[in-house]
């Protein structure tokens, strides 16, 4: 039975002691494409335990992320703000002497304003928002932290000797302190997730699950990837023994729900930090062996195919069942939900999403957004989507374009040649949004590590070690 729309209406600023504020439980995967899961039309892949999830809740047939790579969607997500406003738009390096290179100490996550509400915070999986002491997940919000700070690692070792030349192979953390793993990383991460939801069960609680499944290095146990023998190109059937151990991950974490009695009460979101990586002419062997089915472009792109990701939500009794909602919405909206819900502060900075439960209760008609924007390097890249239409600048060598996506969702026809006042108003639309963001504050990871490398290596003459009085 859902909840009286009036109640819930009154749910942000007020609970009774009889109605425990919902759980939340936000599932990331890393690098999958949008037609990779059952629910998103794919026939070669399983996904029984997400499409169930989808069967239960809504399934956003236009979500996106606010950024086409991992650090940047990442920072929009758990901030709910658009993160170019405190200028991280660049994947930082693994660096946890640099104390720049990271989130905003100023930026209130989802995760410290549902702290302050109440809420046992947990999170599982890969950071990427800041290997320095300020930007710890410990130290912004999250009672608990079991996973990685950097952009990946691999799913079967840790090697501390190799570690100083490819991070991927660091230490796990369990909060302040290092940890290790057996087996596959995937079901290490699972089995810390319903960990924390027995631990929690007693309590409102908000559980960050951010899987770096299926992110490269492509490895999976040979026996997943034998199961999937009938997929002909062996990168993509690693990819798919990849999908389908997180898969039964997330049916693992919601019987833990279901055996704790916290399904009925607990709000569920799925969703991708942005789209797989293709194969590309800078890139031939790119990809990861994921498809984004009819959107154009990856990983990394201002098309669909980099931001438009595979995105549900599940609340039993509250959001109707095998549901589908078409109009545009973003990751933003769903930290702005949850802090709602929770009748937490979405003030001090001002959060950017919405509510999402009064649109699909259909007690607010239209759209969530009245556009949607992204950005990429400061002003070197861009697009805007509204109404359908949406302006894009793709690459630093390539002609701004406009695509009507109602008519030609896979961004193929530029139309800026006939339609030159629609660009004209998108542009204005996009310049006002853009005056409050600042440059962003950090390299690239790559720009960052070839720096640092070059430093290293530097070779200082004897001569010039002698004026230093250097040995």
């Amino acid at each position: 039975m859902k909840l009286p729309l009036l109640a819930l209406s009154c749910l942000a600023p007020l609970w009774t002691a009889a109605v425990q504020p919902p759980n939340f439980v936000l599932i990331l995967a890393d690098d999958m494409g949008h037609a990779d899961a059952g629910f998103t039309g794919s026939t070669d892949i399983r996904t029984p335990n997400l499409d169930r999830l989808s069967a239960s809740g809504v399934t956003f047939e236009q979500g996106y992320v606010t950024h086409p790579f991992c650090g940047p969607s990442r920072a929009g997500l758990l901030s709910g703000r658009y993160q170019h406003r405190f200028g991280f738009e660049t994947n930082p390096a693994y660096d946890p002497t640099n104390l720049q290179m990271g989130i905003s100490p100023g930026e209130r996550l989802v995760s410290t304003r549902l702290k302050a509400a109440g809420y046992a915070t947990g999170m599982i999986g890969k950071w990427h928002l800041g290997s320095a002491a300020p930007f710890h997940p410990n130290r912004r919000g999250f009672d608990y932290f079991f996973g990685f700070r950097e952009g990946g690692h691999d799913y079967f070792r840790i090697d501390t000797i190799e570690a100083g030349e490819k991070p991927y192979l660091l230490p796990l953390e369990r909060n302040n302190q290092p940890a290790v793993f057996t087996g596959y990383l995937t079901d290490a991460l699972t089995d810390e997730a319903v960990g924390f939801i027995e631990r929690n069960r007693e309590k409102p609680f908000f559980l960050y699950l951010a899987y770096n499944a299926p992110h490269a290095p492509l490895q999976a146990p040979q026996e997943a990837i034998d199961n999937h023998a009938q997929i002909t190109d062996p990168k993509r059937r690693t990819y798919a023994a990849m999908v389908d151990i997180m898969d039964a991950g997330i049916g693992r974490v919601v019987e833990a729900l279901e055996r704790n009695g916290l399904r009925g009460n607990t709000l569920v979101f799925f969703l991708s930090d942005n789209g797989g990586p293709v194969d590309s002419e800078e890139h031939p062997a790119g990809g990861n062996g994921s498809d984004n089915g009819p959107w154009r472009g990856g990983k990394g792109d201002f098309y669909e195919g980099g931001l438009r990701v595979p995105m549900l939500a599940s609340w039993p009794g509250r959001i109707e069942a095998a549901s589908r909602y078409g109009q545009p919405v973003i990751a933003l909206d769903i930290s702005r939900t949850m802090v709602e819900l929770a009748g937490a502060d979405a003030a001090s900075p001002q959060m950017e999403g919405v509510n999402l439960l009064p649109y699909l209760d259909r007690e607010i008609a239209g759209s969530p957004h009245k556009a949607l924007f992204w950005r990429g390097y400061n002003h070197t890249l861009w697009s805007v989507l509204c109404d359908g239409k949406k302006y894009v600048k793709n690459k630093w060598n390539q002609a701004p374009e406009l695509f009507d996506l109602a008519v030609d969702p896979g961004e193929q026809h530029d139309l800026l040649a006939h339609s030159p006042e629609t660009a004209a108003t998108l542009q204005a639309l996009w310049n006002e949004w853009d005056k409050p963001n600042i440059p962003y504050q950090f390299l690239e990871f790559f720009q960052y590590e070839s720096k640092r490398k070059a430093f290293h290596q530097e070779v200082v003459p004897p001569e010039a070690r002698k004026a230093r009085g250097t040995p």
